[in-house]
């Protein structure tokens, strides 16, 4: 049996997306981070317990001071981006052409909780 959802033409259309993180986003980001309250040290000295404090807070304080989110923008952005809906999901996807005029069509696809950041390191070597 199939049904029809009476979805428009426009959702489900392929259209230019362009990463921007508002700064104001990051400014929250960054205080929220700063403001968190952090647990005891645990009590064993391996990760058998979980993530050690230590760890998570280097991981936190890269996050917090470190990170430079304006150079992932541009690199996101340097190309070019989309977003279409799936199954009433919107989906951003990057689409880059090869260099070279034969070259096969490939499909790269990360999963949860990946980012498609993870995969613009071979976008190059492609």
């Amino acid at each position: 049996m199939s049904a029809t959802t009476g979805r428009s033409a426009e959702a489900t259309a392929v259209r230019p997306f362009t990463v921007k993180f508002p700064e104001a986003d990051l400014e929250d980001l960054r205080a929220r981070i700063a403001a968190t309250r952090w647990p005891e040290k645990e009590g064993v000295d391996d990760a058998s317990q979980g993530v050690q404090l230590a760890t998570i807070q280097a991981v936190a304080r890269y996050w917090e001071t470190e990170h430079d989110w304006r150079k992932c923008e541009a690199k996101l952005n340097s190309v070019s981006n989309f977003i279409t809906e799936i199954d009433g999901l919107d989906i951003h996807f990057v689409h880059v052409r090869s260099k070279h005029e034969d070259a096969l069509p490939l499909v790269v696809c990360h999963g949860w909780p990946g980012s498609v950041i993870e995969q613009m390191k071979i976008v190059d070597l492609l």
